[in-house]
């Protein structure tokens, strides 16, 4: 099992790692010594990731190159008519054209993931709260397609949704609120925010969302994905550096591509990495004329939805003043999710918000609403209004999904009269602390930083993506399993998003992995006990 070091105890040489590195305490893979300034942090940051064990590693290969070879043999069977092609192929009149269809790119989809793919798009039919009802579906083709029985399977354990505060409810405030703007507004706009598209519900969360950011101003967006994709080509392009952690959101990637600026790609959290690429950028300016760069700009997030980790922003904030560059923090995750007051990582390490150029985040996770917003310099947000594509040619945020910001927002901030959103925040930290300790204490190798709501439990191999899902299904738990490509090959995991929605008996409840272990310590037990327990990593009888 993972073990943890407090940097009281272990001075300055810390054991480094290129997946995450943290100021205070790291259990890490590379063996590298990373220097890191602590004094920059005011309490213990805990993180811990383990290294993948060597004959896991091993067995998680031979799995996909088993299932790699059946799958050529299965395309086999298809080419010759022996086994039934459900996949798009090309017609035959066709052959002498350029190909729609890029056959081996559809490899892994063809014979990997159509295994599982039973895990994945299941159809709600409820409030995506702490229990959500699923509808019954079955599959007689091997999950190419699916039949909905007319069943419902209720009150499954939501361990899935991003519902961190738990403000994704059909009664209370919130839903009341957005109810009563429906009936005044409607729900669609009709129009652009430049034309007939601007209420003053806009306005007036607008303003909220600054105050509660502790910025000049901020502007918010119908869609979370397009406030990064849409706004990043709009702040850089041509001669401009952008210096990206590689396990950034896909949004910010596609954002990065889109803006025509040169993309160079630091390693997870690693401040080593991102200030060498910072003095190289500094000395070599741009390629070939060497002419400075326009701008650089430093893009990280809050919470790494897929490692539970939290970024370094003291370093980070700390490197971007001594290199004079500019900073991009992505709060999809963190906004709501972290801090004493809910306002983010910032917040968290008790930093000032005016020392991140633009502040990102989105509405869909911790305010169970929909959309994103930019924060920072009120010249910063004029200049997206009259540039950004999100906001020139897209439609408005509906008037109730805005009231539903504008309530839980003023909830948490404790402007509602009650002290229901501080009771959340408590409440979330404390769920997130008792179900990591939980399934520590279980042998499990967990991933993240031990105040992220983000919980990766690691299943390694292949076979146990799919199990994991169907067995905790049958259990009324619903999480979600991700693999290759999602997730670096030998790193299959599960991953649960804690809420305050849940209760303590609720957590309890996802305990069917104890009964997974005891099944396994019984196994090992009859017949001879292993060298090592086979469940510390992270390997369980399914």
């Amino acid at each position: 099992s993972s073990k943890r070091t407090d940097l009281a105890r272990c001075g300055n040489g810390l054991k480094s790692i290129s997946h995450t590195q943290i100021g205070w305490l790291n259990l890490h893979k590379d063996n590298q010594n990373v220097p890191h300034n602590s004094s920059l942090y005011k309490k213990p940051f805990v993180e811990s990731f383990e290294e993948t064990p060597l004959w896991v590693a091993v067995l998680t290969y031979m799995g996909y190159g088993i299932l790699t070879i059946f799958g050529y043999l299965r395309d086999f069977l298809r080419h010759w008519d022996i086994e039934k092609c459900h996949v798009a192929r090309e017609r035959d009149e066709q052959k002498d054209f350029v190909p729609l269809y890029q056959d081996f790119e559809n490899f892994y989809t063809r014979n990997l993931y159509m295994r599982i793919r039973d895990n994945w798009n299941r159809p709600i039919c409820s409030v995506p709260g702490a229990k959500v009802d699923l509808v019954e579906r079955v599959t007689h083709d091997y999950n190419w397609t699916f039949e909905h029985t007319g069943k419902v399977v209720k009150d499954v354990i939501n361990m899935g949704s991003y519902n961190y505060l738990g403000f994704a409810e059909n009664t209370g405030a919130c839903a009341d609120a957005a109810l009563e703007v429906t009936k005044m507004y409607g729900v669609g706009v009709g129009s652009t925010r430049c034309e007939m598209g601007n209420l003053d519900i806009h306005e007036e969360m607008e303003q909220l969302v600054a105050r509660f950011l502790g910025v000049e101003s901020a502007m918010a967006f119908g869609m979370g994905f397009a406030t990064n994709s849409m706004n990043i080509p709009a702040l850089m392009g041509k001669g401009c550096l952008i210096l990206s952690d590689e396990l950034n959101h896909t949004s910010l990637v596609l954002g990065a591509r889109l803006s025509g600026s040169t993309i160079r790609v630091f390693k997870h959290n690693n401040m080593q990495s991102l200030e060498k690429l910072l003095r190289d950028a500094i000395v070599h300016g741009q390629p070939r004329t060497h002419r400075p760069w326009k701008k650089i700009l430093i893009v990280v997030e809050g919470i790494y939805s897929m490692e539970g980790s939290i970024v370094r922003l003291p370093e980070v904030i700390a490197l971007k003043k001594r290199y004079k560059a500019y900073l991009y923090l992505d709060e999809a995750h963190s906004i709501g999710a972290l801090g004493p007051n809910g306002r983010g990582v910032v917040d968290y390490f008790g930093l000032d918000s005016k020392d991140v150029d633009i502040m990102m985040g989105t509405f869909t996770k911790s305010f169970g609403a929909a959309g994103g917003y930019i924060g920072g310099k009120k010249e910063l947000i004029d200049y997206l209004r009259r540039h950004s594509h999100s906001a020139m040619y897209a439609t408005s945020m509906s008037p109730p999904v805005a009231q539903q910001i504008i309530t839980s927002m003023k909830i948490i901030m404790g402007e509602d009269g009650t002290t229901l959103g501080a009771d959340r925040l408590r409440q979330l930290s404390q769920n997130t602390t008792f179900f990591r300790r939980r399934l520590h204490e279980m042998g499990f190798i967990i991933y993240g930083n031990d105040d992220s709501p983000v919980v990766p439990l690691m299943l390694y191999m292949p076979a146990k993506i799919g199990a994991f899902g169907r067995e905790m299904l049958k259990r009324n738990i619903g999480t979600v399993v991700v693999g290759f490509p999602a997730t670096p090959i030998i790193e299959s995991r599960a991953r649960f998003c804690v809420s305050a929605a849940h209760t303590r008996e609720m957590l309890d409840t996802v305990s069917p992995i104890s009964n997974m272990k005891h099944k396994r310590q019984k196994f090992t037990f009859i017949f001879s006990p292993p060298p090592y327990s086979y469940l510390q990593h992270g390997l369980f009888l399914l």
